[in-house]
């Protein structure tokens, strides 16, 4: 059975960093398509960073471009995003996402399971 579980989220000020993490269990993150979205208020749920593997292409949204990096740790089975120099913009609840019934990632990112959401907030 497939869980993800996010963590890491909070308050912080324009300019800060913040590090959410994603626990993942039911299958493996090291090779199956992995990622972020977020859905600020009032807006619709984009995808943030995705990718199929480590060593494979990631697709950021290019609002977080050389801010946000997404990365992995096989061993504990868990995705992170790292957000560095963060904006008001980027307040939002951010979701773990995953799709494990491809060799890659589909287009628009993995939305066939889904964490519970973790809030990010980024006051100026």
């Amino acid at each position: 059975q497939v869980q993800l579980v996010e963590s890491g989220g909070g308050s912080v000020q324009a300019g800060g960093s913040l590090r959410l993490s994603c626990a993942a269990s039911g299958f493996h993150s090291s090779s199956n398509c992995v990622g972020w979205f977020r859905q600020a208020s009032g807006k619709e749920r984009e995808a943030v960073a995705y990718s199929y593997t480590e060593s494979s292409t990631t697709y950021y949204a290019d609002s977080v471009k050389g801010r946000f990096t997404i990365s992995r740790d096989n061993a504990r089975n868990t995705v992170y995003l790292q957000m560095n120099s963060l904006k008001s913009e980027d307040t939002a609840i951010y979701y773990c996402a995953a799709d494990t019934r491809y060799l890659g990632c589909p287009e628009g990112g993995p939305k066939k399971y889904w964490g519970q959401g973790t809030q990010v907030t980024v006051s100026s």
